[in-house]
């Protein structure tokens, strides 16, 4: 087997994986595919060793862009995405990840690192104990343009640290007491948004960098791009699907013991 097809197979499990965990979750996967791609790109000696978390980045946003728009649709149509607060959620995450780049100027990388790793953790924790309620607190949903403003803090923190949004918008819906299920939906479209002003910066910043004749579109690598989306777009619709299946109490069991592991991640690295 070639060096290519090995890699473009390596990236097509990889997007198994993460395309059923963007369905039943509503995240893009970049937390997991970062790390592990990371690795693919090290083994297969694709770019220098500077640039391959970067080009680990790029891609694994591109990815995110049709895998949660292959997500998005299976929500809807199982009637999990809530579109009267959508619009609010998709902008306000839009206009932070717009304007990350300027937050992060103000904050050093590890005290960034450390804040959104105590809030995650916290997240978790609040979930676990929420799971195992019989009844939980009702609480409304604030008016769009304050949704908005929430999201947007949540849009740009996700951004700074190069993940998607569900990770905190997901546990900021189950706070006001939506469905976990709707939840997930809406992190899932959100997913769309932030995956596509990223992919375009990383792409126009990229382009002074590699050429498409080398197998990139900028810092995107195109090859394990393919392989990725390959699988993800046909496995996200099985997340989606259990999450009609599974009870409520297991999901926010499965999200918390994630957004632990991210946690952990964060601090490690």
């Amino acid at each position: 087997m070639s060096e290519a097809i090995l890699l473009v197979v390596s990236c097509a499990l990889l997007g198994s994986f993460v395309g059923f965990l963007a369905g039943l979750l509503g995240i893009g996967g970049g937390l997991v595919i970062v790390p592990v791609l990371s690795g693919i790109l090290r083994y297969f000696n694709i770019v220098p060793e500077s640039q391959i978390v970067l080009v680990a980045i790029a891609t694994s946003l591109a990815s995110i862009l049709f895998t949660s728009t292959s997500s998005a649709l299976a929500h809807h149509r199982n009637k999990n995405v809530p579109w009267h607060i959508a619009p609010y959620v998709m902008g306000g995450v839009a206009f932070g990840a717009l304007i990350s780049g300027f937050l992060a100027a103000l904050l050093p990388e590890p005290v960034i690192r450390s804040i959104f790793a105590v809030s995650v953790v916290l997240i978790a924790i609040k979930m676990l104990y929420s799971s195992s309620k019989k009844s939980v607190t009702q609480r409304a949903l604030p008016s769009g343009p304050v949704l908005g403003a929430l999201t947007s803090v949540m849009g740009g923190l996700s951004a700074m640290i190069g993940i998607g949004g569900g990770a905190l918008i997901v546990p900021l819906l189950s706070f006001f007491s939506m469905d976990m299920r709707k939840a997930i939906g809406c992190a899932s479209a959100c997913g769309i948004v932030i995956a596509l002003f990223g992919s375009l910066g990383y792409i126009t910043a990229g382009s002074a960098h590699y050429t498409f004749s080398q197998g990139f579109a900028g810092f995107i690598y195109l090859p394990a791009l393919f392989g990725i989306v390959l699988t993800s777009w046909f496995m996200a619709p099985l997340g989606a699907k259990s999450t009609q299946f599974l009870p409520v109490s297991t999901i926010k069991k499965i999200f918390a013991a994630l957004l632990l592991v991210i946690a952990i991640n964060m601090i490690i690295s």
